[in-house]
């Protein structure tokens, strides 16, 4: 397929995903009634007021609340980042094991969105391997339950809040395969990493045949000025679980690093 006929299919899937779902569901400001299409209105009757938004903010400190008490005592952790669609038959599906298997090995805690999939994947590797599980899990209209292999649950109604626990407890982000939820928090990390508002940490990608058209965008962006030389190289690419294992841990301070080896040393203890 050429370049012309693949944006043709993009131009027609676009049109008829808006086509087809119609306009979108959000609540007007009372400001907005007097110029409203007629299928705006039904939204007017409850409109977007003061009260409404601080009852919004009442539930999304809550969920920040709990997403503190649950993961503040985590130790050392690492979040992986993955697609919720590839399931134990997938080769990326392994893969995910045997990275959440090397992390616990290492020590850290594994982090995911804690879904099906590529987080399902990483969980049950560390939870195989003795390690310590845990998933930020979203409440969706179509009900994602957690995977089985998480030992701690932290729920969430808003992505925004579970991104910023994704982020806030770990000291590394591994991305196996996926899609836009992948790449939204892939590029959340990537851009606090490169603005210096957290790390620098590492940032692993798995996957050289999966993310290598990435790799190309990148450059593509780099050429034409939109980021720098130095950006595009803000995730280190491997095939290889235990080589981003090895290289999270070398990128640790040194009282992370005697924590991991208490870790380790319990862990191995507790298995005898």
């Amino acid at each position: 397929m050429d370049k012309s006929e693949k944006l043709r299919l993009w131009q027609e899937n676009w049109q008829s995903y808006w086509r087809k779902e119609g306009p979108p569901a959000y609540e007007l400001t009372p400001a907005g009634e007097a110029s409203a299409a007629e299928w705006e209105r039904e939204f007017l009757a409850t409109p977007r007021t003061p009260e409404k938004e601080k009852q919004r903010l009442d539930r999304i400190t809550s969920e920040f609340s709990n997403g503190f008490d649950k993961l503040y005592n985590l130790g050392p952790a690492v979040t992986v980042f993955g697609s919720a669609r590839f399931n134990e038959s997938s080769d990326y599906y392994r893969q995910g094991v045997e990275v959440g298997r090397a992390l616990a090995q290492a020590g850290f805690a594994v982090i995911t969105g804690g879904g099906p999939g590529m987080m399902e994947a990483a969980n049950r590797g560390a939870k195989e391997a003795g390690g310590v599980s845990v998933g930020c899990n979203i409440v969706l209209p179509f009900e994602q339950k957690p995977n089985p292999y998480v030992d701690e649950v932290v729920n969430f109604n808003y992505f925004f809040a579970r991104k910023v626990m994704l982020v806030k407890y770990s000291c590394a982000f591994v991305c196996l395969p996926g899609g836009f939820g992948t790449l939204d928090e892939m590029f959340e990390a990537a851009t606090l990493i490169q603005c210096r508002k957290i790390g620098p940490f590492p940032l692993i990608l798995i996957g050289e045949k999966f993310w290598k058209n990435l790799i190309e965008m990148m450059y593509d962006m780099q050429r034409e000025g939109a980021i720098s030389e130095e950006d595009t190289g803000f995730g280190f690419v491997t095939d290889s679980p235990s080589e981003a294992v090895q290289m999270i841990l070398s990128s640790q301070p040194a009282a992370v690093a005697e924590r991991l080896a208490a870790a380790k040393a319990a862990s191995n203890q507790s298995h005898t």
